[in-house]
């Protein structure tokens, strides 16, 4: 049943009709249809049924209940199940991003943190796995966790999430990933720059002045790295934004950890910031005053918040062009791939820049 044609239905993001801030969470959430139209994208073959039919084949036979949760990367699903059970979320990856060693070594991580009541949600096992096969996909099962945003402007829970950060951290540390990919700058700066070019997404007109711009971001993203020292790598959640904490009355919990990699942990740190330079000087401060009573900070990283910055605006570019072919991005992301879109990359890394070039948050 896998191959039936359907209709599904994905969550956009949306920011007053203009491209939104890949560092930033604070997006609106609309409803936009996908039909499956094209074939050829994996998904295509990822009908209701086939849905179905994956989690019955785990034990957990659904209702016909399906609601698409908000995932471009991969598609994600809460599934009602039979017996009036409690519903599940069901994600099934996208076919070539991750290696199965790789998907394991997040479960892993993710599990350990569990068993050591940190509030994440892990896979759920069956059979004794976590990760399952149906029709050529892979998929995981969750229990499902509701929650709203954090209210990132109050101290107290800056101090929550810092607490929880810094015991991620400190398991992070015990432990190098094997398979998974770090967070540097070949990874997310290099490599998606030369993605780029190779594959004619940048505009002719546009071409020289965007890869004069990248080449100096990136020269001031080696600065960075410069200024900073020796910087430890642990494993991190790697996306660590307002929209991947669910906030309850019994407080925070981290969700979705599919970007986890190893890397600096000022990245699970910096995305939690906004506003002027004395606000995220402020929110910094509470943050660490929470983060150092599991784990030691070391202020080296600071000099790293705005390099990072930058290497996320170019991986992000990167990462939408590669999935162009999904037809849930064209039709979330109708902005992208325009000669304005272009121009304002442009603008922003030269602002960014400046930034790179500034005193960090604190003195060192």
């Amino acid at each position: 049943m896998c191959g039936t044609f359907c209709t599904r239905w994905v969550i956009g993001f949306v920011s007053n009709g203009n491209p939104p801030d890949p560092t930033s969470a604070a997006f609106d959430c609309v409803l936009v249809s996908e039909t499956a139209v094209d074939a050829k994208h994996p998904f295509a073959a990822l009908t209701p049924e086939c849905v179905l039919d994956a989690l019955e084949g785990v034990g957990l036979p659904g209702d016909g209940r399906l609601l698409a949760l908000n995932s471009f990367e991969n598609r994600v699903y809460q599934v009602g199940l039979e017996d009036n059970e409690a519903p599940v979320v069901a994600k099934f990856y996208r076919p070539g991003r991750w290696s199965d060693a790789q998907i394991l070594e997040e479960h892993a991580l993710v599990a350990t943190l569990a068993e050591n009541e940190i509030p994440v949600v892990p896979a759920l096992r069956h059979g004794g796995a976590t990760l399952h096969t149906h029709a050529d996909f892979r998929f995981s099962v969750f229990p499902r966790q509701g929650g709203r945003a954090p209210d990132l402007d109050r101290a107290d829970v800056l101090q929550w999430l810092g607490r929880f950060l810094g015991r991620i951290h400190a398991y992070g540390a015990v432990t190098p990933y094997q398979f998974r990919p770090s967070l540097n700058i070949d990874t997310f700066g290099v490599e998606p720059r030369t993605w780029l070019l190779d594959h004619a997404f940048i505009p002719e007109d546009l071409r020289p002045a965007w890869s004069s711009v990248v080449e100096q971001a990136l020269e001031g993203v080696r600065r960075g790295f410069e200024r900073a020292g020796a910087v430890r790598s642990l494993r991190l959640h790697g996306d660590c934004h307002g929209g991947n904490i669910l906030w309850t009355d019994k407080g925070p919990h981290f969700v979705d950890f599919d970007d986890s990699r190893t890397g600096p942990a000022i990245q699970d740190l910096w995305m939690l910031l906004s506003g002027d330079r004395s606000e995220m000087t402020a929110q910094l401060t509470q943050i660490l005053s929470g983060y150092e009573d599991f784990f030691e900070f070391g202020e080296n990283e600071l000099y790293l918040i705005e390099p990072l910055r930058t290497l996320r605006l170019i991986h992000y570019s990167a990462w939408l062009a590669r999935r162009w072919d999904d037809p849930a991005f064209p039709a979330a992301f109708p902005w992208f791939n325009t000669q304005r879109y272009w121009q304002d990359r442009v603008l922003e890394l030269r602002e960014q820049i400046a930034l790179m070039d500034e005193a960090p948050l604190w003195s060192i």
